[in-house]
């Protein structure tokens, strides 16, 4: 009866959690939407379109950086906030933490599909997934082997590669939507769903292990980990962190938008390079800077889980507001994510680690591909 009640004490917390961080999406989307979009597309877009190149691209960097820092405060602020509300530490890193690593993409792969911008909205989001997988790792085991965790290789993995498959359904075969080609609403909702099931199965696993006595490994999840604000100070940094993801992802795909025209560039390539790179590159100092102290031990699970995390909650929720078109790049560019999730599947799988030689073989094989797309 006891576990009963601690497990569902647990559901309601990270309930708790998960409705407030909703809230809080929901509610700079709506503002987005009535009090700046008249005001952001004649004022924001106007100024970035007449600015010079060099302008733009400085708009572009400032575009991450808001994106990035916001997503750091709201994460820092709400943190705090559900620890002040006894949530458990290890269902905040399963939550909130997780998350916090998907918002710059989920801010412009919104901002792109409610602007028009639909190639530039999945592109992102794939082009993310592809940089983390075989860069972000690559580089890591090219400066220090990078172990890997047994359910890494038997169940994260194998989950993302489903995520990846239920995406391209769900684009080509309008299973959720009657027009196929098309990440519709109930598409959107579809993902939303499988990815509440994901964090309620995560959770669910890892206070079984916690009852176990078992070590859990989780990024954020520890109370050295979180740091205690006062409620003021976490509504600021709650508040403010929103706003600085909303005004970041406008910025970001209003320069990326110019940009493209400009160099006569797709929105497809601008999102699976410049874009996506840019959102992606905190992971990646930060993975240099643990590789170098040899502290890499999450780094191939969370970088398998944050893809997971991109896929299902970031195009949940973009095509949930506002539908997306599939088109014919995107569904490659998804076959080339699921070979590079495989092949890093095998390299993991023989020797439960990834070693120099198969580091530089994904960074070699991701240029391969940054070549590809640029010929295309």
């Amino acid at each position: 009866m006891n576990h009963r009640c601690i497990a569902y004490r647990m559901f309601l917390d990270i309930h708790e959690s998960f409705l407030s961080l909703s809230i809080l999406i929901i509610a700079q989307l709506s503002a987005d939407n009535t009090i700046m979009d008249h005001a952001k597309e004649k004022n924001m877009e106007k100024l970035i379109n007449n600015a010079p190149f060099a302008l733009v691209l400085v708009f572009l960097v400032i575009g991450f950086v808001l994106l990035i820092k916001g997503a750091d405060f709201f994460v820092e602020g709400s943190s705090s906030a559900a620890k002040r509300l006894h949530v458990p530490s290890i269902i905040i890193g399963l939550t909130i933490v997780a998350m916090g690593t998907s918002l710059p993409e989920t801010a412009v792969s919104v901002s792109a599909s409610l602007t028009g911008n639909n190639e530039l909205a999945v592109s992102n989001v794939i082009g993310s997934n592809i940089f983390n997988l075989m860069v972000v790792i690559g580089v890591c085991a090219v400066l220090t082997t990078v172990e890997v965790a047994k359910e890494t290789i038997k169940r994260d993995i194998p989950l993302s590669l489903i995520c990846a498959g239920l995406l391209m359904v769900l684009g080509i075969s309008g299973l959720g939507d009657k027009s196929g080609m098309m990440l519709g609403h109930l598409d959107g909702v579809i993902l939303i769903g499988f990815f509440a099931g994901y964090i309620v199965y995560m959770v669910q696993i890892a206070l079984k292990a916690n009852r176990e006595g078992k070590k859990v490994e989780i990024e954020g999840g520890s109370d050295e980990d979180i740091k205690l604000l006062s409620v003021p100070k976490s509504i600021v940094f709650i508040v403010g962190g929103a706003v600085a993801i909303a005004v970041g992802g406008d910025v970001t795909v209003d320069a990326a938008a110019r940009i493209a025209g400009d160099l006569g560039m797709s929105q497809t390539l601008i999102g699976l390079t410049i874009v996506s790179i840019g959102t992606s590159l905190p992971e990646l100092v930060t993975s240099i800077v643990a590789a170098r102290k040899n502290e890499v031990d999450m780094a191939l699970g969370n970088a398998i889980g944050s893809n997971i995390f991109n896929i299902l909650m970031v195009l949940g929720i973009a095509s949930a507001i506002s539908p997306m078109a599939i088109i014919t790049e995107n569904i490659i560019d998804l076959c080339v994510l699921i070979v590079f999730t495989v092949c890093v599947w095998i390299f993991a799988g023989t020797k439960k680690k990834i070693g120099r030689v198969e580091g530089f073989c994904m960074v070699a094989f991701y240029a391969a591909y940054a070549i590809y797309i640029i010929i295309r």
